[in-house]
């Protein structure tokens, strides 16, 4: 796939011999493994930081609780569940985690490998700079994550243009597995962690920290329902409206409040991304968006590998 960017040389720092042969300390203590953090955003329960592996001598992504979140048992099962679920989840499309531990307090982190490059968010907030045959390779790959992980019995929930990563080698990666769903052998979902029954939405673009689980422009009407019998078709739903947005530079459904988002995603017909577009748009493409946002689960592509399979079709 076509490069989106290069990253600095700064970024990849030069291997030396004297970090390859340095010997670990016969006595190791896990507590100082990692060590010159810096910020890298902070989420709405998480922290995100880079910092030094002195094991390895590599830079990683360190991930932990925020320290409000920090002791409560139902984030830490949920940040716990991220960490295994990222971590099982071993595919060219995800992104590895090393490993799962405690801090010094008790606390919970993992660590991640450190990845270099652009959300698709941001871009698609250059949209007209990139052909659109480079974004749906991007999406592509992204149902190829989706294919393996539906495969191995996890939906995602949260897919949505700020959860893939563009990198300056071609990878694509999914990011966030935070909202995944998972279920026992006998077919009954796993419980979810209680959260506080509202919530304060300051950017519709940012995941509910409600009992609504997801991102409002991109939710299904099952996920906005939270039907009891929601399945791996949710995430289908959602890659349809980042194609959509891919295609006409806008969402599926907009709205100035969550609640008319909300609505509008239950009730309104959605208007044809071509109609957004300020450049044609493949009607054959179209089409295949509009299938993903069908209402009804039953209505869409029944599998992320039968949706691979008509994004690469001669559009």
């Amino acid at each position: 796939m076509p490069r989106f960017s290069t990253a600095p040389e700064d970024d990849y720092p030069i291997v030396y011999l004297a970090d390859t042969d340095k010997p670990l300390p016969r006595n190791v203590n896990p507590h100082t493994r990692y060590a010159y953090f810096k910020l890298i955003a902070r989420g709405g329960r998480s922290i995100i930081q880079s910092c030094k592996d002195l094991h390895l001598m590599r830079v990683v992504c360190h991930k932990s609780l925020k320290a409000e979140f920090a002791d409560d048992a139902d984030e830490q099962r949920r940040f716990v569940r991220e960490a295994r679920v990222s971590a099982m989840l071993q595919h060219p499309n995800t992104v590895p985690t090393y490993e799962l531990g405690r801090g010094l307090q008790g606390h919970y982190y993992f660590t991640m490998k450190m990845v270099h490059g652009y959300t698709f968010r941001e871009v698609l907030d250059f949209r007209e700079r990139y052909d659109l045959t480079r974004l749906v390779e991007v999406i592509i790959q992204v149902a190829h994550a989706l294919e393996y992980a539906h495969g191995h019995g996890v939906a995602h929930r949260d897919i949505k243009p700020e959860n893939i990563l563009v990198g300056p080698f071609g990878e694509v990666l999914v990011l966030d597995w935070g909202l995944a769903k998972v279920w026992h052998p006998e077919g009954t979902p796993a419980a979810e962690p209680a959260t506080a029954p509202s919530a304060v939405v300051e950017d519709l673009s940012l995941t509910l920290h409600g009992r609504l689980q997801g991102t409002v422009s991109y939710m299904s009407p099952e996920q906005i329902r939270m039907d009891s019998d929601l399945d791996y078709r949710t995430d289908i739903y959602s890659l349809g409206a980042v194609l959509y947005e891919a295609l006409a530079g806008v969402p599926p459904v907009g709205g100035n409040s969550v609640d008319e988002i909300l609505d509008k995603t239950l009730h309104a017909d959605l208007v044809l991304p071509s109609k957004h577009a300020k450049t044609p748009v493949s009607p054959r493409l179209e089409e295949i968006c509009m299938h993903c946002l069908r209402p009804e689960p039953g209505d869409r592509p029944q599998t992320a590998g039968q949706l691979i399979r008509e994004l690469q079709e001669d559009w």
